[in-house]
């Protein structure tokens, strides 16, 4: 035992003094190329004076960087988290300055701006030094993973107690924002996501499901997560008893949306027990939140939803790594759209502005941050984890659910799926990990690009009400706009979508390719005789254009050419909308009867042959109605957990299956069927009884759950780990703060 302990502490200290002359040959490099940044006296000095030099320089910025910086992000925690990630770099530079003052005789100088520089490579350079030499050194690492377990157990008031017995299994949900089936199937294929594929061939098995009429993240995740869908027609819609718009990404809609649902089912989430809930529009009960919209829009130190920024970019590595592939991603976006010109591709809609930046905080900033609380979540051994990544979601929007840029994205995403899979085998119990998304994406040319005016203008003629000489364009709703505004402390819209102006002209609002037509100064649901009174030449306008689909006025369905169908008629709805796939007239007819269905409900035209739609916001992949892709969303589970069974219809029939699934992990495990298709419809090129059973235990199940501060006896994964984030290209510390 004490020969263990003497060797644990000369790996240590080894480990400590190879980071510290990495840090000082950095030091010593970067003095001798940027004109700015010296590093001996005004005479000159000697080699050998100008490396103690550096030592001394490096040691006080490391010393300090460890006990100044997380003392210094706490005290910043109210300032908005994208600020707090452009001062990193000003704060880090200040601690170089403060260290090079520290260095006897004045020897150590450097313009603040060079210093800034110089703090940021230090800091990357110490961070890749320290993960290389962790990962090689297996019991460093089992160590440090399990210390940090032990912490946040400890924070927690959950760590005086181990475990007895078996380990419980835990579940681990990972949804991918906006991957349809069919998507999932192409990038296993194509070995896109070699991640995924493998699971697939080590047993999980996947199928798609149906979402509602209302195939967008809103009412999908808050199906998921809350168990109710009811009265959430579309992504934003107007309530005339209020007379205020709710937009499912606002967080004080959000909030609202899921008080009605934990209200109507009487229980308060998917996460109750032990939950977490990451980069989320709801909470879904749990405690531990991060990046959590619904609750976002809460002010001061009580605010969890972003507590994630603030977590993660106490470490200043973390901080410059990810600020480094922020504008990286950035660039890469500039050099796709432009080559999106050059090469003239249509479908195509405006990516100038800020949407660079958006993006880049989808795929990089959110990405990171949600990755690194799933990894502490494991780590701490928490029962249920819920985490969505909404990288591809936010890039098919604009550039198309299919192309070179998203399968960038799509690659990506499955290394962050990897490095989740590698940590779990170090978590204090085993993991079961369900992958799915919460709808596809639909590609077309957007209504007004292809009729050359908005849903809003067509409404205004219709209704004999002027119409602009310009056409306007109608902002995408994507997630990552509203997280954004979050992480300012601007998490409300403002302008058209905080509500309707004074008046009586009729409130238009888009959801993809769904679109919703309330008129305010009718009370109730206006009935179809009242719209043609008042506006004879409206319905018949929008339901014979040919960028319409169908209308829904009143319980009846409208197409074109005077074609209609009541709801309340077996069989006429089914045949109308039998172009729109399955189960179209089931989900109108749910819709019809939410208390704040819209007036008049507009779905966009459908080719069948193309699976194209045209969404009537600025997005050439888009979700939120019938038509496509977008509606059918995957569900990919281990195969110890029982299979899903009948075709899955609505995210409320999700949250019963996961719910199942939490009740399995602590009863008698539910046998597997003969596997047969691993995709459904597809023979599976395995042996079937290879799946008969679970499979073997890790040693982390044998362990039985022991506190975290246990070793395990699995030895950890071979290769790099890379830490606690996947940036492109770039090493990661192995621990989380």
């Amino acid at each position: 035992m004490r020969r263990r302990r003497w060797r644990t502490t000369g790996n240590a200290l080894v480990r400590v003094a190879l980071v510290w002359a990495v840090s000082t040959l950095t030091m010593l490099a970067l003095a001798g190329i940027l004109p700015d940044f010296r590093l001996q006296s005004d005479d000159g000095d000697s080699i050998t004076q100008i490396g103690l030099t550096a030592a001394w320089g490096a040691g006080a910025f490391g010393l300090l960087s460890a006990l100044v910086w997380p003392v210094v992000v706490r005290a910043l925690l109210l300032v908005p988290a994208l600020v707090l990630g452009l001062l990193v770099f000003f704060l880090n530079g200040s601690l170089l300055l403060i260290a090079l003052r520290l260095i006897p005789d004045g020897r150590g100088e450097a313009a603040p701006e060079t210093a800034v520089v110089v703090a940021a490579v230090m800091s990357a350079v110490a961070s890749a030094t320290s993960t290389a030499l962790a990962v090689r050194d297996d019991e460093a690492y089992r160590r440090r993973l399990y210390r940090l377990a032990y912490r946040r157990r400890r924070r927690q008031g959950r760590g005086a107690a181990p475990r007895v017995g078996v380990a419980v299994p835990g579940l681990l949900v990972l949804q991918l924002d906006g991957v349809g089936y069919e998507v999932l199937r192409e990038a296993c294929n194509s070995a896109l996501m070699p991640t995924v594929a493998g699971w697939l061939e080590r047993g999980h098995r996947v199928a798609p499901w149906r979402t509602d009429w209302s195939s967008q993240t809103g009412a999908s995740q808050l199906g998921i997560l809350h168990g109710s869908t009811f009265d959430v027609p579309a992504f934003r819609w107007y309530e005339k008893d209020t007379r205020e718009v709710m937009v499912c990404n606002r967080p004080t809609s959000a909030a609202e949306l899921q008080r009605r649902a934990i209200e109507r089912t009487g229980d308060g989430g998917l996460l109750t027990l032990d939950g977490a809930s990451r980069g989320n529009l709801f909470s879904g009960g749990a405690d531990q939140l991060a990046l959590v919209l619904s609750v976002s829009a809460r002010r001061g130190r009580a605010n969890r939803s972003r507590s994630g920024y603030f977590a993660y970019f106490s470490d200043p590595a973390n901080a410059v790594r990810t600020a480094l592939s922020f504008v990286a991603d950035a660039g890469r976006e500039i050099v796709q759209s432009l080559r999106a010109r050059i090469r003239g591709d249509r479908p195509r809609v405006s990516r100038g502005g800020l949407y660079p930046l958006i993006r880049a905080f989808a795929t990089v900033v959110e990405r990171d941050v949600v990755v690194a609380a799933v990894i502490g979540d494991m780590l701490a051994g928490r029962s249920v984890v819920y985490a969505d990544l909404v990288a591809y979601d936010e890039v098919a929007h604009h550039s198309g659910p299919r192309g070179r840029d998203t399968d960038q994205v799509l690659e990506r995403l499955d290394r962050s799926l990897a490095l989740l899979a590698r940590v779990a085998e170090h978590a204090p119990r085993p993991y079961r990990i369900v992958l799915l998304s919460d709808h596809g994406q639909s590609p077309g040319e957007t209504f007004l690009a292809r009729y050359g005016l908005t849903l809003k203008d067509l409404v205004r003629a219709g209704c004999g009400l002027p119409v602009s000489r310009r056409a306007g364009r109608t902002r995408s709703g994507a997630e990552a706009r509203a997280a954004v505004l979050a992480a300012l402390h601007r998490p409300e819209e403002e302008g058209e979508e905080a509500g309707p102006g004074p008046g009586s002209d009729p409130v238009v609002l888009a959801s993809g390719n769904l679109a919703l037509i309330s008129f305010p100064d009718v009370p109730g649901r206006a009935s179809r005789a009242g719209i043609e009174r008042t506006h004879p030449a409206l319905l018949a306008t929008l339901a014979n254009h040919p960028g319409v689909g169908f209308l829904l006025v009143d319980g009846v369905v409208l197409g074109p050419g005077g074609a209609e169908a009541r709801l309340d008629v077996p069989g006429e709805a089914e045949e109308l909308l039998a172009p729109f796939g399955p189960g179209a007239a089931a989900a109108v007819r749910r819709t019809d009867a939410f208390p704040h269905v819209a007036d008049i409900m507009v779905n966009s035209a459908y080719d069948p042959d193309t699976g194209a739609v045209h969404a009537f916001e600025e997005q050439i992949g888009s979700h939120g109605g019938l038509g496509g892709e977008q509606g059918h969303p995957f569900l990919m589970w281990p195969a110890e957990l029982s299979a899903p069974g009948e075709e899955l219809v609505g995210a409320e029939a999700v949250h019963g299956v996961l719910r199942r699934w939490l009740r399995e992990a602590d009863g008698p495990q539910v046998p597997v069927a003969p596997p047969g298709d691993t995709w459904a419809g597809e023979p599976a090129p395995r042996d079937p009884g290879r799946y008969a059973a679970a499979p073997p235990a890790r040693a982390a199940d044998a362990v039985g759950g022991g506190t975290a501060a246990e070793v395990p006896q699995d030895s950890p994964p071979e290769g790099h780990i890379g830490g606690i984030l996947p940036s492109d290209g770039s090493p990661a510390r192995d621990e989380t703060r």
